[in-house]
């Protein structure tokens, strides 16, 4: 009888930790899906910004020259 419980209690276990596993997944799929709006985003504020400057601002710098 302690042999069938031991090998229920050792499934319910691997289950358990198979959906930890599948919602730790799915919850670093989302943030990745959350930081790549947010980078369009920026993305979309900086091309704004450089629309609505005068010529030639915006652009890169170089300083040692």
């Amino acid at each position: 009888m302690s042999d069938s419980f031991a090998i229920a209690q050792s499934f319910a276990v691997m289950q358990a930790l198979a959906t930890q596993q599948a919602l730790q997944t799915e919850m670093m799929k989302q943030q990745a899906a959350s930081e790549q709006s947010v980078l369009a985003l920026l993305q979309q504020g900086a091309e704004q910004m450089q629309a609505v400057l005068p010529e030639g601002q915006g652009q890169s710098v170089d300083i040692t020259a």
